[in-house]
């Protein structure tokens, strides 16, 4: 038995509510169990129940055992001298407050149907766990816990945005520059990227936005590229070009090695993810501002309609020729950058400018593109979820990762549902 099991059943009141009484024998209603509370302090607060026939109101504390109130020394505090009811699973002792007041105490016994649904969903080997009860779910208590879900997420993404942008003092430009920088790195090399962008400011890339071979070469040199000795005419311009700009803003590159190619398709090499980035940077001076003022998701996705330049047509690194072929930013690719960058930080500036129609406008975009198509989509199909677009994949991969990996069945909208469920049966 945990606390928190015991924390569930007394906050949905999945109890035998007919002849309550305490342990020393006063009949007891429940007429509201209180607000859990999360913070120090009894369990729950603002409780209004009657014993005997006397109706109080105030706060709840929870124990598996009662004796676990002097184990924690409830009763040296003054912030519970307001417990109006001792809520606990095994009743081994009477407990008094700091003002030696005893404390009326409800032993509690689990539906032994719930707990053993409980066990299930907890000690099941799948990731989701709960994929044969979905089907027990109203479909609109299913997508209103998806919705918190989603934006969950959102507060979460943009919190690490926050955070940049302190450290930018409020650049929302260049803070978008470098987040950016690290969504072309996906998941293999964000951090390179990220460390690119910091070191090489947007005011040194926008002093020659209409010179691409300058706005490559400060980047492909500042990311460790440019100090080989490949005999090729491209690359030679852009080294002498590097030196040139280094020097004249004092930069120093990231070292080489950094950057991963092993496990990576070719297309992906941080190379050419490079040289797409320069080609963005090329044609989209004032991205975030252009973003700001289109109105369609299709607007937005033609700024990031990029290929990488000529000399990448017929290779994927520096050193060789391949076949020929047109690197440009796929769609999948441009979806990943809306969904973990673009849209974030669109609502995060809707938030810090109030402006309402920029945050619904990032939710509509959301709800525009195509859902992910990864392992935790697929597991969610496969148990019969209808995954219409991104909104919806963002949420099942924030639920996934943030509750059916640590089976956190009593914090989850869905798994609360299950087991309310079982208990009504």
């Amino acid at each position: 038995m945990e606390e928190k099991i015991l924390y569930f059943i007394w906050k949905y009141k999945l109890y035998n509510k007919n002849k309550l009484q305490t342990s020393q024998g006063l009949g007891l209603e429940i007429h509201n169990p209180g607000i859990q509370n999360f913070d120090s302090g009894p369990d729950f607060t603002n409780a209004k129940i009657k014993i005997g026939d006397t109706l109080w109101a105030g706060n709840v504390e929870i124990h598996v055992k009662a004796s676990d109130w002097y184990a924690h020394k409830h009763q040296n505090d003054k912030a519970y001298n307001n417990v109006i009811l001792h809520v606990v699973f095994d009743c081994d002792k009477e407990v008094c407050n700091q003002k030696n007041e005893k404390i009326p105490t409800l032993e509690l016994k689990p539906d032994k149907m719930l707990l053993e649904k409980y066990e299930e969903l907890i000690k099941n080997n799948k990731i989701l766990s709960c994929s044969d009860d979905l089907n027990l779910l109203e479909n609109f208590r299913l997508k209103l816990w998806l919705n918190n879900m989603l934006f969950e997420r959102l507060s979460e993404k943009t919190e690490i945005i926050k955070q940049k942008l302190s450290r930018n003092k409020n650049n929302w430009e260049e803070t978008f520059y470098q987040i950016i920088a690290r969504n072309f790195g996906f998941k293999l090399n964000a951090e390179p990227f990220e460390r690119l962008a910091a070191g090489l400011p947007l005011k040194y890339l926008a002093k020659h936005h209409d010179n691409l071979l300058q706005i490559e070469a400060l980047l492909f040199g500042q990311a460790g590229f440019l100090a080989d000795d490949f005999n090729n005419d491209y690359y030679l311009r852009l080294q002498k070009e590097y030196l040139h700009l280094a020097n004249k803003f004092s930069l120093k590159p990231i070292e080489k090695y950094n950057w991963k190619f092993l496990r990576t398709r070719p297309g992906n090499f941080p190379t050419i993810r490079i040289a797409q980035f320069a080609q963005l940077i090329y044609q989209s001076t004032s991205l975030f501002s252009k973003i700001i003022d289109s109105d369609r998701i299709s607007q937005v996705k033609t700024l990031f309609d990029v290929k990488a330049s000529n000399f990448w047509k017929n290779h994927y690194t520096f050193a060789k020729l391949s076949a020929a072929k047109e690197k440009t930013l796929g769609e999948s690719s441009i979806d990943n950058i809306l969904i973990n960058t673009v849209i974030p930080f669109l609502f995060l500036y809707g938030e810090a400018k109030d402006n309402q129609h920029l945050k619904d406008k990032a939710i509509n975009w959301l709800e525009e593109i195509k859902p992910e198509n990864n392992k935790i989509t697929k597991m969610w199909t496969e148990a019969g979820v209808k995954i219409p677009n991104a909104f919806f994949s963002q949420a099942i991969i924030q639920q996934t990762n943030n509750y059916c990996k640590y089976a956190r069945c009593l914090d989850c909208g869905i798994g609360t549902e299950i087991l309310k469920h079982v208990y009504s049966v």
